[in-house]
């Protein structure tokens, strides 16, 4: 019996985990394309500010795949772990 509770319990958690991961990409793929039409928005508004506005735009978008890379990780530490 202890042994099926463990199975369940490890059963919730993958499954949690994978909710998770799943969250973690929607939501990094949602900033990026916030971030992408709103940089494109004031390029178009200021043409002579696109090489500053797209090396920021760059920066912003790596740190919210680093934001999501490391919720993924974290899910699959919950599921191996």
């Amino acid at each position: 019996m202890e042994f099926l509770t463990v199975l369940l319990e490890a059963a919730s958690a993958a499954g949690y985990a994978g909710i998770g991961a799943g969250l973690a990409a929607i939501g990094a793929g949602i900033g990026v394309g916030l971030i992408g039409s709103h940089a494109m928005d004031a390029m178009a508004r200021q043409p002579e500010s696109a090489g500053d506005l797209r090396a920021s735009m760059i920066v912003a978008a790596a740190l919210v795949e680093g934001v999501a890379l490391f919720a993924v990780i974290v899910c699959l530490l919950v599921v191996f772990g």
